[in-house]
């Protein structure tokens, strides 16, 4: 049988869609994803549905309220392999695959890069040629270089999850943000999202901005010149260069950190002129609607893209979304997990 989310004494939740069955009898019995999702890896938000994109989310509603229980342990992974492979430092990304991996009964094995075979010389292929032999079932990798999760998908027998590569994507950063704002406003259609701050190197900005306007969301990117890439229109997002404009009636604000260790040169005068300018604060807050909710992917830079009174604030959803985090990810590797071999 595929895998599933076994799922107990879940309360009742306005967005959950239960087909064909009355709620009771749903909770009595494994849930397998409404509609079943048809990929075998997750290498990005390009390429995915609207109803793909929903089965993840509607199956991640499932997984909140397993890690909300006292027995957090399922069994839908029980006997399978995940290896998480980064190249790139990331604890939180990292922690949360583990625990998703690990609440769905998997064997999870971080794989330390720093202390392997890679700093000697070894290539990428070489690698995934010799991790495919060690058989695992799921492989969950982050790089620092865009494309390079494609690569390695070719040359492995098993699912791949691409937990952010260069510059390119981070597809489950885009899906807990979404879980995140459907939980909270109760739909994505109609809303008016800003992602502010530095757009050209962030792959959570482009994996959002493909997400959101798949599901009905209008985006707009905020940002200096010197951090918006060319052509970022041609993705579906409103440009705008100064942060009142930007935030003007906005449902939901973003902010994203400036990734300076993928900067080759000065794209800001200093922090603290940029803070002056694009960080978010009680101020700039006032510009968007009364009742938006701020959002960051993390890790912060306070003081430098967001205060802290307005991240610790009432209108602050950054603690939700670590939550939403390991949903996500439970969600992604039970669907991943439909398409695994039996035998």
């Amino acid at each position: 049988m595929g895998a599933r989310i076994v799922v107990n004494q879940m309360p009742p939740t306005p967005l959950r869609k239960v087909q064909n069955q009355s709620y009771r009898t749903a909770l009595m019995s494994d849930l397998r994803p409404i509609e079943k999702f048809r990929h075998r890896h997750l290498l990005g938000i390009e390429g995915l549905s609207a109803t793909d994109i929903v089965t993840l989310l509607d199956m991640a509603e499932d997984a909140i309220e397993v890690s909300r229980q006292i027995e957090k342990k399922r069994a839908t992974l029980r006997g399978r392999t995940l290896i998480n492979l980064f190249f790139e430092a990331s604890t939180r990304t990292q922690s949360s695959f583990e625990l998703a991996g690990k609440r769905l009964g998997a064997d999870v094995m971080n794989m330390s890069v720093a202390t392997s075979s890679v700093k000697k010389g070894e290539t990428l292929i070489d690698t995934a040629v010799t991790l495919n032999a060690m058989r695992p079932d799921i492989i969950v990798v982050r790089h620092a270089q865009a494309g390079a999760v494609h690569l390695l998908a070719k040359k492995v027998d098993c699912a791949v999850v691409n937990a952010g590569d260069g510059a390119h994507e981070h597809p489950t950063q885009a899906l807990l943000d979404a879980l995140t704002i459907r939980r909270n406003k109760g739909r994505i259609e109609g809303l008016t999202v800003a992602i502010c701050g530095d757009i050209l190197h962030s792959r959570v900005a482009r994996s959002n901005i493909l997400l959101l306007a798949t599901l009905g969301a209008h985006v707009r990117v905020v940002g200096p010149s010197t951090l918006m890439p060319v052509g970022i229109e041609r993705m579906g997002a409103e440009v705008c260069r100064d942060i009142k404009s930007g935030l003007c009636d906005a449902d939901i604000v973003m902010m994203l950190r400036l990734q300076r260790e993928r900067m080759s040169g000065a794209y800001v005068p200093s922090s603290r002129e940029y803070f002056r300018t694009f960080g978010l604060d009680a101020e700039k807050l006032r510009y968007a609607k009364q009742d938006a909710l701020v959002m960051h992917p993390g890790p912060m830079n306070r003081g430098v893209e967001i205060d802290s009174g307005i991240a610790d604030g009432p209108q602050s959803l950054i603690r939700e979304q670590v939550e939403m985090g390991v949903a996500v990810r439970m969600a992604v590797l039970a669907a991943l997990a439909e398409h695994l071999p039996n035998g």
